[in-house]
């Protein structure tokens, strides 16, 4: 009888590792079965929000937003602008005065 670790069968080895790929493509199938249907509750949410602020826009209480198409993703992403704040012109001034005098001071700690 031989002592220490058996040797290894080629075709065990073939078939331990076609077993560790069907399991892999098992997880991988249940998950995609997950994500399918956590997309379509998200779809189906999606429709449900659509259409309570279709009501509302049809009582005038908010402007419609458009629709993105199926399967356009970058219509998805919203398309307004970011609205900037205006800063009046005193407060410019202001501000750049004060910058003015930090950076002098800063300028004096430096020497």
């Amino acid at each position: 009888m031989a002592r220490g670790r058996p040797r290894k069968n080629p075709d065990d080895v073939l078939i331990r590792s076609a077993e560790l790929i069907g399991w892999a493509l098992g997880g991988i199938e249940r998950e995609i079965l997950e994500t399918r249907s956590r997309l379509a509750a998200l779809t189906a949410q999606a429709a449900q929000l659509r259409n309570r602020v279709g009501a509302k826009v049809q009582r005038g209480a908010v402007s419609p937003a458009p629709a993105p198409a199926e399967g356009d993703q970058e219509a998805a992403a919203p398309s307004r602008k970011r609205r900037r704040r205006k800063m009046s012109p005193e407060a410019r001034k202001r501000i750049s005065e004060m910058m003015k005098k930090r950076w002098a001071e800063r300028k004096k700690a430096e020497k």
